[in-house]
């Protein structure tokens, strides 16, 4: 199976290590993996900020760029509901104006055939096993869009129980945002903060020594929290403990 890998901004600029076990755990379990060179942002902050009209360009290219491909697979939760959830409603936004349907259909293509990582992982490929890793404590906050955009909220937990070695405890208030929300931690930056804080304080209270999460962009919210909060906890992307593991997850 062929499939894009849609790194997206944030892991390409500040989080290239989780792309790379992506790269690394998709390939051990027999998929072929590229990553188009042309890809750019989705979109996804242009269109949380109110500029929908500046957003079409962003993802008729993303359209161009991976309408080929058999699967578009992401690292992001987040960037993955904006094409499957977003693009669909951008192209009948299009369509109400007047536009006609030309947005809509340049989009389609992709829509169906994106999947957050997690989502890729149990559905598509029926991963079960989830290999060998005598790690840590670990706990799994599911971010704000695990239990909505792209309907994965159970897909993370699942794979990480069936990690041997990995000891997995429940996150107190798993379901409250850890108050990233792209735009909306600039927006209003002292709730964000304040929200971090108590998802910090909540994941503290388990004695876990690693937080991990399905989002980077979670993560980095989570993770400059608890540098200024002076935390011992890391922050970790799922697919980086997944593609550590000594045996390869098994279908």
């Amino acid at each position: 199976m062929r499939v894009a890998l849609f790194l997206t901004c944030v892991n390409d600029t500040l989080y290239p290590d989780t792309g790379r076990a992506v790269v690394k755990l998709l390939t051990r379990l027999g998929v072929e993996v590229d990553f188009p060179m042309a890809q750019t942002c989705c979109g996804q902050a242009h269109y949380n900020t109110g500029y929908r009209h500046e957003t079409e360009p962003l993802a008729r290219h993303f359209s161009d760029v991976f309408g080929e491909y058999e699967a578009i697979v992401t690292p992001s939760g987040s960037c993955g509901a904006m094409v499957r959830e977003l693009y669909p409603r951008m192209g009948e936004r299009a369509r109400a104006e007047g536009r006609g349907g030309g947005l809509a259909a340049a989009l389609a293509p992709v829509v169906p055939k994106t999947y957050e990582l997690t989502e890729f992982l149990v559905d598509v490929l029926g991963v079960r096993s989830g290999g060998h890793n005598p790690a840590p404590g670990h706990t799994h906050p599911p971010p704000a869009r695990g239990r909505g955009g792209g309907g994965r909220g159970a897909r993370p937990p699942r794979l990480l129980h069936a990690v041997q070695g990995l000891e997995l405890v429940e996150l107190p208030g798993a379901e409250e945002c850890c108050g990233f929300g792209g735009t909306f931690a600039l927006k209003n930056s002292d709730v964000s903060a304040a929200m971090g804080t108590d998802k910090v304080g909540n994941a503290e209270s388990t004695g876990a020594e690693v937080l991990c999460a399905a989002d980077n962009s979670c993560l980095m919210h989570i993770g400059g929290t608890m540098t200024r909060l002076g935390s011992g906890m890391r922050p970790v992307h799922i697919a980086e403990i997944l593609a550590s593991t000594e045996e390869e997850p098994a279908a």
